[in-house]
C-alpha cells in the first residue's frame, strides 16, 4: 500500500527541477522567469514545466485537463 505522505518519483523529480529553476532565478537576481530575456528558449524552465505536467499526471499518456 502506498503512503500518500511519501514523495513519489514524480514529486522528487519536480522538487529537483524547482531547485534548479530557483537557483537560476537567484543567479540572475529575479523573482520569476517572466522578466528573463530567455523566457521562451530556456531549457531549465522547459524541464520544470515538463516536470510539473508529469507530476500532475504521474506519467500517464493522454491529455491533461485544467
Amino acid at each position: 500500500m502506498h503512503n500518500p505522505l511519501e514523495k513519489d518519483d514524480w514529486q522528487e523529480k519536480l522538487a529537483e527541477k524547482i531547485k534548479e529553476l530557483k537557483a537560476c532565478q537567484e543567479e540572475k537576481n529575479l523573482n520569476s522567469c517572466h522578466p528573463c530575456d530567455k523566457f521562451f528558449e530556456c531549457e531549465i524552465r522547459r524541464k520544470y514545466v515538463k516536470a510539473v505536467y508529469e507530476s500532475m499526471n504521474k506519467g500517464s499518456s493522454g491529455g491533461f485537463e485544467f
